[in-house]
């Protein structure tokens, strides 16, 4: 019989098998990138965005944070200017099937909050008129710092190489959040956040573990022999049937169908790891919750989460509260207000404008009314007190 396939060739020896190290580290939940992390300045924006993924509670107090800024609008002396500038503000194409600038603005504010930075871009017909406003990503552009703090540039990040600045820096909008001196990236309302969601994933995993395990058992079935020979002869010939009779009872249950097992001499069944105690998990939990919430600024009750029978909102956090939102609208009307000034200027119109933005609730106008009525009543009562209707303080109150 010939060979179809020339000279057979030597089959090499197998080499030794590599050495396994034992020594690794595997991951305890899914989000991995949470464990071991290590701060690289404007490089941690997959890790937020894995935070606001991981735990539901700090993506829903962003999102309360991005509804509450609320909405704006413009106001202008000349009331053609402003109708057509509204108009712009309400159906400038942002991206994606959206339309108006607060949803562009909605966007901005939440990858500020998130990366603690946001970059956005106006997209222009020439210089007839503006065709649309984007949201940019920002881990893929680099700041190109000149000798000044004011003289900035910037770049794209994309592929290798050194970054390239963009050629129209003036179509462009960077906003960092809450700023360092030595960093001009920002920073984001996350930073603090990776260790303690590290200890909460661990803690939600082992749960989750635990409920398996108490859902799916696991049983260990002893026999064990009796002092005759014939029982420790056959010993191992039993062990195999029971192990058979157990998992045809095992399969069947699992189909619906009810089997008992039965067995004969000294057999011993017990469920694996059901005498070990349960760890309470609501005291470490409510502790790592409680300083993640305390980040964002927003009252529990706000979050689905009651830890009091009276948990509502008082008058010092509703202070607490507009403060913080206040401050998140003055980093927003700059670039509001570039964007609208760069549409009057293509448009021709010089007049002055103002945003103003909406109230923040109605407990803020109440509140606002309710001292607007105590100082009228204390003006009331001093005037009445200097002109001599009244015999002096205690009277008048």
């Amino acid at each position: 019989m010939g060979r179809f396939f020339g000279k057979r060739q030597e089959v090499p020896a197998r080499s030794a098998e590599p050495l396994k190290v034992q020594m690794r580290r595997g991951e305890a939940h899914p989000f991995g990138i949470l464990d071991g992390y290590v701060p690289l300045g404007g490089g941690g924006a997959r890790l937020y965005k894995a935070i606001r993924e991981a735990v539901p509670v700090v993506d829903a107090a962003i999102m309360k944070l991005v509804r509450l800024t609320g909405g704006f609008t413009v106001c202008c002396e000349n009331e053609r200017v402003q109708r057509e500038l509204r108009e712009f503000i309400r159906l400038v194409d942002v991206g994606r099937g959206q339309k108006g600038l607060e949803a562009f603005i909605a966007g901005y504010l939440d990858s500020m909050i998130t990366c603690g930075c946001a970059i956005g871009e106006i997209v222009t017909r020439g210089d007839r008129d503006i065709a649309a406003v984007l949201c940019g990503e920002v881990s893929e552009i680099a700041i190109e710092e000149g000798e000044t703090p004011l003289d900035f540039k910037l770049c794209s990040a994309v592929g290798g190489g050194a970054p390239r600045a963009f050629a129209q820096q003036e179509l462009l909008m960077f906003t960092p959040y809450n700023p360092e001196t030595d960093s001009p990236y920002g920073v984001s309302m996350l930073r603090s956040m990776p260790f303690l969601t590290d200890i909460l994933l661990k803690i939600y995993s082992s749960i989750g573990s635990n409920f398996e395990r108490a859902g799916n058992l696991r049983y260990a079935v002893v026999y064990r022999p009796q002092g005759d020979g014939l029982d420790k002869a056959y010993a191992k010939e039993r062990t195999e049937q029971i192990a058979r009779s157990w998992s045809e009872a095992m399969v069947s249950g699992k189909s619906g169908n009810i089997r008992d097992f039965v067995a004969l001499g000294d057999v011993d069944i017990k469920v694996i790891g059901a005498d070990n105690q349960e760890l309470s998990s609501e005291v470490p939990v409510r502790q790592v919750l409680e300083q993640l919430i305390a980040k964002t600024g927003i009252p529990p009750f706000m979050l689905g989460i009651s830890w009091s029978s009276t948990e509502r909102m008082s008058a010092q956090q509703a202070d607490l509260m507009t403060s913080e939102l206040a401050a998140i609208r003055r980093s927003l009307t700059p670039v509001i207000e570039r964007i609208c000034s760069l549409w009057m200027a293509m448009h021709g119109y010089a007049e002055a404008f103002e945003i103003l933005w909406d109230d923040i609730n109605l407990q803020d106008e109440v509140e606002e009314a309710k001292a607007g009525l105590y100082r009228a009543q204390t003006q009331e009562i001093w005037q009445r007190i200097e002109s001599g209707a009244v015999g002096g303080v205690g009277a008048a109150v």
